[in-house]
């Protein structure tokens, strides 16, 4: 994995985007009161990971990675234990089987982008199932936490599992189950 030959393959408007979500992330943290450098650092590597992710890179799910260990440290300082729950058992080691499963399909030999697939209906099955369980699971979780706004936290796991899922299938799909994430995270 060669990360400068990852950022030259960035196009300008990608270049240019991912350097404009740098810029407006800095400069937020700046203006805002928490000064916890684990913050910013987080949220520098989650827009890197997305430009990466979007172009079906697998440098955005390694990033992932060490975006959920970091993610979760600060969880655990705030004490929000579900949510630290969630990234150190769920979403890191979704983004640890994305990792392997995007060095393995690659689009292209020599090429850095991921191969798209198609969910099989036994895969979509399993999906339907899999997120059953998982929102239960964590449901029963975030209750013995006392999560505040259960539902939309339990909500928040459903489409967090749906999108991972989807990416860790190499699915397009993953983007908009993502996008209700963020509806659900607003709310």
């Amino acid at each position: 994995m060669n990360i400068l030959k990852s950022f030259k393959e960035l196009s300008k408007f990608e270049l240019s985007l991912w350097i404009t979500s740098v810029i407006v992330v800095t400069i937020s943290f700046f203006v805002s009161s928490d000064f916890n450098i684990l913050t910013l650092i987080a949220s520098l590597i989650g827009v890197t990971a997305l430009i990466f992710i979007a172009k079906g890179n697998v440098l955005g799910q390694i990033l992932t990675v060490v975006f959920s260990i970091i993610y979760a440290i600060i969880s655990l300082q705030f004490r929000y234990f579900g949510e630290a729950i969630t990234y150190m058992g769920m979403t890191m080691p979704i983004a640890i089987m994305s990792v392997i499963s995007w060095i393995r399909n690659p689009f292209e030999e020599g090429k850095s982008e991921v191969k798209v697939e198609r969910l099989s209906k036994k895969k979509a099955i399993l999906m339907v199932v899999l997120t059953m369980l998982i929102t239960l699971i964590f449901y029963y979780i975030l209750k013995f936490f006392n999560t505040n706004s259960l539902i939309f936290s339990t909500i928040s796991i459903t489409t967090s599992f749906l999108a991972s899922f989807l990416m860790l299938n190499r699915n397009p799909l993953y983007a908009l189950a993502y996008a209700c994430n963020d509806i659900v995270l607003i709310v």
